[in-house]
This record gives structure tokens, sequence and C-alpha cells, in this order.
């Protein structure tokens, strides 16, 4: 995934609203009204949200007849979640280093000019 396409997909998750139809989506396809059932907004709202995480390739959206129904697509997540998990293990690694280091006797570490 391109890193345009990745900012994309975390401005998307970016909003609580968002994140929560995401959520609901992530337990299987629901269509548009009953994703905006027990939200506080009007259905214009909600139809707005999720044609951001379309547009984020995060929701797919078919219609038949007048229901639009929404799903997820768990490809694009992934690719968020594989960036997410390679910055972990980049920090935890520079963190044990550090950890490391702090735990030496004080003159043992390199460079030390004693």
């Amino acid at each position: 995934m391109l890193d345009h396409d990745l900012d994309l997909v975390f401005r998307a998750l970016g909003d609580r609203t968002r994140r929560a139809l995401v959520e609901r989506l992530v337990r299987g396809p629901a269509s548009v009204s009953e994703l905006a059932e027990p939200l506080t907004m009007s259905l214009a709202a909600v139809v707005q949200h999720l044609q951001v995480l379309e547009a984020a390739g995060i929701v797919r959206s078919d219609k038949v007849g007048r229901v639009r129904t929404c799903r997820v697509e768990p490809a694009v997540l992934r690719a968020g979640e594989q960036w997410l998990e390679r910055q972990r293990t980049a920090w935890e690694s520079k963190l044990d280093r550090l950890g490391d280091f702090l735990a030496e006797p004080p003159g043992t570490s390199e460079g030390s000019t004693s």
C-alpha cells in the first residue's frame, strides 16, 4: 500500500464516528440505515462518513434496489495494522537498546575514556 493510501486510511480512522462505523462493520455487513440507527446524527451525515471510509478503501458498499449495504475491506485495515506493527517493533528495539545502555554500570559503555 502506498504512503498516500495509508494517509487516507489514518485520516479516515481519525474520526470517532468513522471508527464506530468500522467497528460495527467488522462484525458483518450492514445497511446504511442499520449503521445510522444507533448514532445521534442525520442519515446524510452518516452517508458522508461512509463516503470518507469508501474513499480510503476501508469500506465497500453495494446497492441492491433501495438498500445500500456496506462491508469492511480487511486488506486495507491489515495494511494499516502492518504499518503500525513495524513502528511498534522499531520503537521497542530502540527502547530495549536504551534500557540496556541505562543498565550498564557507569564507565563500561563504548566510547568511555576511562
